[in-house]
């Protein structure tokens, strides 16, 4: 069974940094790219950033780009989410996700990805 487990999230001054994990029992582990999203209160989930099987592709939200980096240790079967200068708007419910096969490219869709880890909380304060 795949599990998706992330962590490393928190509460946060704005302007502060975290680093979010996702580790996974998918095997392979490099036969799935991965994203992640989020989701904040009365707001519908959205796109974040997704990296591919490799790691040689990256891509952004717009909202997070340039102060987000995503990277991955296929190794370890971990994911990561280095997010800096955080603000108060990035507050949300952090999920990883992982979707299957090489070559299909990066995608923001949440429907594209066939697993989901459970969530992990951000809180920015002002």
């Amino acid at each position: 069974q795949v599990q998706l487990v992330e962590s490393g999230g928190g509460l946060v001054q704005a302007g502060g940094s975290l680093r979010l994990s996702c580790a996974a029992s998918v095997l392979p582990f490099s036969y799935y790219s991965m994203g992640w999203f989020r989701q904040a209160p009365g707001r519908e989930r959205e796109f974040v950033a997704a990296i591919s099987w490799s790691g040689s592709m990256t891509h952004y939200a717009d909202s997070v780009k340039g102060r987000v980096i995503i990277s991955r240790d296929n190794a370890k079967k971990t994911v990561y989410l280095q997010m800096n200068n955080l603000k108060p708007e990035d507050t949300a419910v952090y999920y990883c996700a992982a979707r299957y096969g090489r070559g299909e490219g990066l995608s923001v869709l949440d429907q594209a990805y066939n697993y989901w880890g459970q969530g992990t909380q951000v809180t920015v304060s002002s």
